[in-house]
């Protein structure tokens, strides 16, 4: 019968309708309004971003250890150029001597000044201390009060950090595993540097890559050049205060001067706490030895403040005195002695980053 379908009339069934596309219907989470929907990718990016530096607070002890590992590769790579310049060798075959040599150095330190040095860094914490006394009653005699109260918190806690520093001299290693995962990852990042810098520009957008490479060039450059400053610092600091020392006969030479040369690695804090150090244990001595210590200091001190520092700041991160002892209290609460150690490196990583931010930004408003 033709007409129109009934009710109970079955659809017909041909090519025509297996073929038409299905009628899409509104769903609740459907937004249709642009301005709506482009505040929601906004709101996803911004809670991306939270995100992102929610997991770097959770995993920052490890990321930092993994920066320590960038920091030791520098220092690698910097003294396996400076042996190219003598040794005419494969790259690997530098880096092979460089830590067979450092390896010998520790060796020999161990055997020769181990014992001695492990004995003078248990008798350093009892000469601070009856020092500290020392220096406690003659304030009183001349007018300054301390409670005695006060006075044994603060000296208990300058004494819990000297223990702790000067047991790892003498031979308990703290943080064991740390070190070594800084090592461990120092030395493959330095035998294939390039492996890991493509792996990370393969993850960023095709146009940033050129950007990345050239930030990752100055950044290695500038780090290269700060450590080898930091490097010779701790040499001469360290070696002339222990030849110093031990000329007039200051007791624990060989101890103050390795701390003296440890501590130069920490810039603006270093330099102050083996000043303290150095003249406590030397008028442990008397006055005058006391005062030769002082003396020491003072030369140590300006010869690589007048000479070394501004040799090496011509060519690194020129680096605000305020910003880096501002970073070394932040990352030295919160990380401890590893955080003040690499908080001046991971300020010049940072600000070279920046840098090459507003050169990139600036390139286009420079071309029209």
């Amino acid at each position: 019968m033709d007409g129109a379908n009934g009710p109970m009339d079955m659809p017909s069934v041909g090519p025509e309708a297996s073929t038409a596309a299905p009628q899409l219907v509104s769903g609740p989470m459907d937004i249709r309004d642009d301005g709506v929907r482009d505040e929601i990718k906004r709101a996803t990016v911004w809670i991306g971003m939270v995100a992102v530096v929610a997991l770097a607070v959770l995993l920052a002890q490890p990321l930092l250890v993994i920066f320590g590992g960038v920091v030791f590769a520098g220092m690698i790579e910097g003294g396996q150029r400076l042996l190219g310049r003598v040794l005419p060798l494969p790259r690997l075959a530098r880096i092979a001597v460089l830590l067979l040599l450092t390896v010998a150095f520790g060796v020999w330190l161990v055997m020769f000044a181990g014992n001695q040095i492990a004995q003078q860094a248990l008798l350093l914490p009892t000469i601070i201390e009856a020092q500290g006394m020392r220096l406690l009653a003659w304030g009183n005699e001349h007018g300054i009060k301390v409670q005695l109260s006060d006075a044994n918190k603060v000296a208990g806690e300058l004494l819990g950090g000297i223990g702790q520093l000067t047991s790892a001299v003498g031979g308990i290693v703290g943080g064991f595993t740390t070190a070594l995962l800084i090592v461990i990852l120092g030395i493959y990042f330095a035998l294939e540097p390039d492996l890991y810098q493509r792996g990370l520009a393969w993850m960023l957008p095709g146009g940033s890559r050129e950007h990345w490479h050239g930030t990752t060039h100055r950044m290695g450059k500038v780090m290269r050049m700060l450590l080898f400053g930091r490097i010779v610092g701790m040499v001469v600091e360290g070696f002339c205060t222990w030849l110093l020392l031990a000329a007039y006969g200051v007791p624990m030479a060989g101890l103050l001067g390795l701390l003296t040369g440890l501590l130069a690695f920490l810039p603006n804090i270093g330099a102050p706490i083996s000043g303290v150090l150095m003249i406590l244990v030397g008028f442990s001595g008397g006055a005058n030895m006391g005062y030769y210590c002082i003396m020491v200091y003072v030369v140590v001190q300006t010869v690589d403040g007048n000479i070394i520092v501004p040799m090496v700041a011509k060519k690194t991160a020129d680096l605000a005195p305020a910003l880096v002892l501002g970073a070394q209290l932040i990352f030295g609460v919160l990380f401890g002695v590893l955080g003040l150690m690499l908080a001046d490196p991971l300020v010049a990583m940072i600000k070279i980053a920046l840098e090459r931010q507003a050169e990139h930004n600036d390139r286009p408003a420079a071309s029209a």
